[in-house]
């Protein structure tokens, strides 16, 4: 389970990358868990990718958009309103995790601001903004933009160096996101002798926002956000009382010159969920795309039919649809124990964007006093990342989704998910997801395939 603690030792510390939520890995882990994705047929660094930034770019060199300039933030709102980002998402990290570090502290805590498919670092006076995205094919993409004005404004792919920390087991050993939580010092310095977690929806409440400020209500639970370990001999020694239930962050930190003056609590456990499940996603992709294409190879070098597959690429596509669907319908999610509210407006974008069913229901309506979401399965499914899987990962999925929400699949990993749950998630899905219905009904090979497993 990712929500557990890991120690992380003194050696071969690396610092430096785009966005990085927290930028602290081994080299050693990232050698031993990563996927090929650099070779065939992935090709990361090669490969012609068609993220939301490269659709921006594109505007931009033709002169049908142009980016606005301001004299503070540079050009942070303009790129907010290019890539659908809300402003409200706005969170607020104080750990010294990203590669512009001698600008981040308490005082001066960097903002992150995220989309469906987009995540944007900005600090005060830094020399670019940070931002990742997800390519559907290529997973996480990051890029840096100038902060100097400039007549043609031009994003900048990173080729490697980001990956070195986002492309480990925490990211599911694929180039990915991840939220970290950690115990800072008052500069802003993790003491990375007590260990970080990895953070997502599983994770324990206790166990979180280490380095970040945190706005809303949260009853008797207790995080590690807003609080600053003063004791580098026992930084676990977190005041957490004095940390909790802020509902005003001007208490703690200079709020003035940001877009918003909150670092909301709900955008932070969308944002937990979110980066994990599209590092899911993108795990799913590669053990398709890499195992069938060695089934390939292996095919015509021992004149086998062009679509056989060979034991070891089903169990591969087995286990990866089946780690992308308990993550999808929330399997392990750690359950709220009081109710939470954020501060801002996100929770009321967030849901208005969502596609509601003929009920007027939608994977995006929260619950908040028991669990994050009202209907426990990811809104990540109509995202173009996972609409854009190979078919034969699409079609476990499917089936597996079906065998859940229609209850004949009772196995103790959606214990959580009642009759009630099950049914909802289905009648939603039915009225606005075209691949879930026609699997269902049998009017796809996508269908066939889940009526046959």
């Amino acid at each position: 389970m990712l929500s557990s603690k890991n120690p992380i030792g003194p050696r071969r510390l690396v610092v430096g990358c785009g966005l990085c939520l927290l930028l602290v890995a081994f080299t050693s882990e990232r050698v031993a868990a990563q996927i090929e994705f650099e070779a065939e047929p992935v090709n990361y660094n090669t490969a012609q990718t068609n993220d939301p930034v490269v659709k921006l770019q594109k505007l931009l060199d033709s002169g049908e958009l142009k980016l606005v300039h301001d004299e503070h933030y540079g050009y942070l709102p303009s790129v907010l309103d290019a890539l659908n980002v809300p402003k409200s998402s706005q969170m607020l990290v104080f750990s010294q995790t990203s590669f512009q570090l001698r600008r981040i502290a308490p005082s001066h805590p960097r903002a992150v601001y995220f989309g469906d498919d987009t995540y944007v670092g900005w600090v005060q006076d830094g020399d670019v903004l940070e931002m990742s995205t997800v390519d559907p094919q290529q997973g996480a993409i990051f890029y840096t933009l100038d902060q100097t004005e400039a007549s043609k404004p031009r994003f900048i792919r990173d080729r490697g160096q980001c990956i070195t920390c986002h492309a480990s087991s925490r990211t599911q050993a694929v180039p990915g996101h991840l939220v970290r939580s950690v115990f800072p010092d008052d500069n802003g310095r993790p003491l990375l002798g007590s260990g970080t977690y990895v953070t997502d929806h599983r994770s324990p409440f206790e166990q979180r926002w280490g380095g970040w400020y945190v706005s809303g209500t949260h009853g008797t639970m207790r995080h590690m956000g807003n609080a600053i370990a003063r004791d580098r001999q026992n930084p676990e020694d977190l005041d957490r009382e004095a940390a909790a239930n802020v509902t005003d962050l001007s208490t703690l930190v200079n709020v003035k010159p940001y877009l918003s003056p909150h670092s909301d609590l709900v955008a932070l456990m969308v944002m937990e969920h979110q980066s994990q499940m599209h590092n899911f996603i993108t795990f799913a992709n590669y053990e398709a795309r890499s195992s069938l294409h060695y089934d390939g190879v292996m095919n015509k070098a021992l004149e086998r039919p062009e679509d056989y597959q060979s034991d070891t690429t089903k169990r591969r596509l087995d286990k990866a649809s089946e780690k992308l669907v308990q993550y999808m319908l929330f399997a392990d999610e750690f359950q709220l124990t009081s109710p939470v509210q954020g501060m801002s407006e996100f929770a009321t974008e967030f849901a208005a964007r969502g596609v509601r069913d003929t009920k007027g229901r939608s994977l995006r309506e929260f619950d908040l006093q028991r669990r994050l979401f009202k209907y426990p399965c990811s809104y990540l499914i109509y995202s173009d990342a996972f609409l854009s899987l190979p078919e034969p990962i699409k079609q476990r999925v499917y089936a597996r989704l079906h065998a859940v929400l229609f209850e004949s699949d009772q196995s103790p990993e959606f214990v959580h998910l009642t009759s009630v749950d099950r049914r909802a998630i289905r009648e939603i899905l039915d009225d606005t997801h075209p691949e879930f219905r026609a699997a269902g009904e049998g009017r796809s090979p996508v269908a066939e395939a889940a009526t046959s497993n």
